[in-house]
């Protein structure tokens, strides 16, 4: 298969995650900060060595400011409902995914907190930082916005965005789930208080993966009680961090292949996979264009998106389009509305959906090929 469907998870992975982890199982399975003897005390380090290595990679003053998490989900859920309390005004954006949508949803329902969704561009999807600053008010207690939308690849101003949120005093979050391994990040230089990231995607290692950026000058509410490992003597939840926020067994063979993702990404150079990603999603915006019954979706600039582009053929459901890539032509991208219904809503395809198309740093021009002699057959067929 020629794999196009690497936002949602990169595919394949690196070989040495592959062996990093075969590794880990067969020689340090012990479970971690559980034990004294060697084995656990091994897998300790292992997983110090990851956590202080993503650190660098984000520009993170302290490692303990670095959650292991199951995934960007379960980190942004742990950011919003630590960080708020009741009566808190919030604001996003229309380009979210549901992982950030969702958890706002369900406390604004609960009526803990009130909720501003900032409309963005409905051809691009952009976000305007003006339409961010009239929303603030003395109860806005939390701006979260993506850091490039899941949908269109669009690139939201965070950088602007962080500024004006400490300009008012007020908690910045971004979700990173697209852009953690592609772009540079420093959360210094970003303004950042909570930063959601996942491991299986742009940072090459496996499902399962990720974690939560956490500004020592705040104190969350921890969302998962129990074991730590640490200071076990005590009946409640310690306060020592990160274990206030990791109880039970860490997926420690996972996170050592996170790590090793991010290993290949230095020995690569962030700025050379970047480059050859969107040198591919360059080459097919450039010819998408040219068949057609083709709409594409989002800025179709790449100075202006990460490679995630979304299209559709006329009036044809994308699920259709998605099932004939795979069946016919042996190529795989992901359809439908890619868990951001408000992204859809605010691009107009909230009925049809998408078909997103998104390149890995193991994809091929030829693979591009490809996809656009695909569609270029499919097109034929569309009245």
């Amino acid at each position: 298969m020629i794999y196009l469907d690497n936002a949602a998870t990169s595919f394949p992975k690196p070989e040495s995650v592959y062996k990093k982890m075969d590794k880990f199982m067969r020689n340090k399975g012990a479970n971690p900060g559980r034990g004294s003897h060697k084995l656990a005390v091994s897998a300790s380090r292992e997983i110090f060595s990851t956590r202080e290595l993503v650190a660098k990679f984000f520009n993170i003053e302290d490692s303990a400011e670095v959650v292991f998490t199951l995934n960007t989900t379960d980190a942004l859920n742990l950011g919003i409902k630590g960080s708020l309390v009741k009566g808190d005004h919030v604001i996003t954006s229309s380009m979210e995914h549901n992982s950030v949508s969702r958890p706002l949803k369900h406390l604004e329902r609960k009526n803990k907190i009130e909720l501003s969704i900032v409309d963005c561009d409905s051809k691009t999807g952009e976000l305007s930082v003006v339409d961010i600053e009239k929303e603030i008010r003395d109860e806005t207690k939390l701006i979260v916005i993506t850091h490039a939308s899941n949908v269109t690849g669009t690139l939201m101003p965070i950088k602007e965005i962080g500024e004006l949120a400490d300009q008012h005093g007020i908690l910045f979050m971004v979700d990173v789930a697209q852009t953690a391994g592609f772009y540079p990040i420093d959360v210094q230089e970003l303004k950042l208080d909570l930063m959601a990231f996942p491991g299986h995607k742009g940072l090459l290692g496996p499902q399962g993966t990720g974690g939560l950026y956490i500004s020592r000058k705040l104190k969350l509410k921890s969302q998962r009680q129990g074991g730590t490992g640490s200071n076990s003597e005590l009946i409640y939840q310690p306060e020592i961090i990160p274990d206030k926020y990791e109880s039970g067994t860490p997926n420690g063979v996972g996170i050592v292949g996170l790590g090793a993702g991010i290993d290949y990404i230095l020995e690569k150079g962030i700025d050379n996979l970047r480059e050859y990603e969107l040198e591919l999603t360059e080459y097919l915006l450039n010819e998408l264009v040219k068949i057609p019954h083709v709409n594409i979706y989002g800025p179709q600039d790449i100075k202006k998106q990460a490679p995630v582009i979304s299209i559709n053929l006329g009036e044809e459901a994308a699920s259709e389009i998605g099932f004939i890539l795979d069946s016919a032509f042996d190529i795989g991208v992901r359809t439908g509305l890619h868990c951001a219904p408000l992204a859809h809503e605010t691009l107009g395809t909230i009925e049809q959906g998408t078909v997103r198309i998104s390149v890995g740093s193991f994809n091929t021009k030829s693979d591009c090929e490809a996809l656009l002699e695909a569609i270029e057959e499919i097109a034929k067929e569309v009245d």
